[in-house]
């Protein structure tokens, strides 16, 4: 239904993370992303199986997280978890790194942990996303993801959970694309609200904006081509 050769609606993971969500507010997040041809709608684990079957026989998948907010599950707890949404046809899947072992300098660990989950996420043709809370991180330890993220295999790296301090920035963009591997692509989430904002961060490389505020942002795109 949009036209513009950029087709900004493929880039957003229209996101609803609020442990208050109803099964309405889950019908209109699906609703409004197979109108607007959305690439994803990102929702906590226990909604997967019913937004599969809303979105059955759409192009638009099926995302949701693991460890998530902190991060800080046991490793066992978070293979299950995305063994279980792979099972119930999540077709990707934002998990967030465990950030205290990083601030240890566990650097094995989080890899380890990373590339399970890509590992196991491959041998089902779904995405890996690999969320490291940046604002918690000093540069140095960004730019250690950055590196550990290149080896893990996954098919992106993701700013933020949207649940801390602030969310994503075009500093830690740009960071990303000076340091990452050419074939790790780049989400960017957290206070996203508005299309001056998502067109910024694509041009600056992401490939994915995660925001809760995508229909506002596409009705927005599509006020100012009239």
């Amino acid at each position: 239904m949009l036209n513009s050769d950029l087709q900004i609606q493929r880039f957003i993971d229209s996101t609803n993370l609020k442990a208050n969500a109803s099964y309405e507010d889950i019908d209109s997040l699906c609703t409004t992303a197979a109108m607007y041809q959305f690439a994803a709608v990102c929702i906590n684990p226990f909604y997967v199986q019913y937004a599969a079957e809303f979105l059955f026989g759409t192009n638009v998948n099926i995302c949701s997280v693991v460890g998530f907010p902190l991060g800080a599950n046991i490793f066992k707890n978070k293979i299950l978890e995305t063994e279980y949404l792979l099972k119930n046809k999540c077709n990707e899947i934002d998990m967030v790194i465990n950030i205290s072992q990083l601030m240890n300098k566990n650097y094995d660990y989080v890899q380890k942990e990373i590339e399970q989950i890509a590992n196991l996420c491959h041998s089902e043709n779904a995405i890996t996303k690999v969320i490291i809370e940046t604002c918690l991180l000093s540069e140095s330890q960004k730019i250690d993801m950055c590196k550990i993220v290149s080896q893990s295999g996954a098919d992106y790296i993701k700013t933020s959970t949207g649940f801390s301090l602030s969310g994503a920035t075009k500093e830690d963009i740009r960071l990303f694309r000076n340091y990452l591997d050419k074939s790790v692509k780049i989400k960017a989430a957290g206070g996203i609200k508005d299309l001056k904002s998502t067109l910024e961060f694509i041009k600056l490389g992401a490939k994915r904006i995660g925001t809760s505020n995508g229909k506002n942002i596409i009705d927005e795109l599509i006020k100012e081509a009239e």
